[in-house]
């Protein structure tokens, strides 16, 4: 073989090798199987939709920063329920909505405690 040969092979030789190990090694960018089994499963959110991609759960952060925060939507996405933090603090909440999606009630360690009957 040729030197002049030899610099168009090799290259072209290290080039395709390189490829294939790339291919190999770096997963796809969407995973989509039908059942995943992990023993920990570490993500920035989460979000369950049902079959016609109307969303019904999101785990992920506090709306304006904070902490975590899981939202819990009706059968058309509304949201009903959401469980999480305060954006200012790290007192809990619980917080329900409307039909609309307004904000109907608040529990929160500054809600007085109803009377005794």
């Amino acid at each position: 073989m040729t030197s002049r040969e030899c610099w168009t092979v090799y290259p072209l030789l290290f080039l395709a090798i390189g490829l294939a190990l790339r291919a190999a090694t770096i997963p796809p960018a969407d995973l989509k199987v039908d059942v995943l089994e992990a023993g920990r499963v570490i993500s920035g959110e989460i979000v369950v939709t049902s079959d016609d991609g109307t969303k019904l759960v999101h785990i992920g952060r506090v709306k304006g920063g904070g902490g975590g925060r899981i939202e819990i939507s009706d059968r058309t996405g509304t949201e009903a329920v959401a469980i999480g933090t305060g954006p200012e603090g790290r007192d809990g909440e619980v917080e329900f909505f409307d039909a609309e999606g307004t904000t109907t009630g608040l529990l929160d360690a500054k809600t007085p405690e109803p009377a005794a009957p």
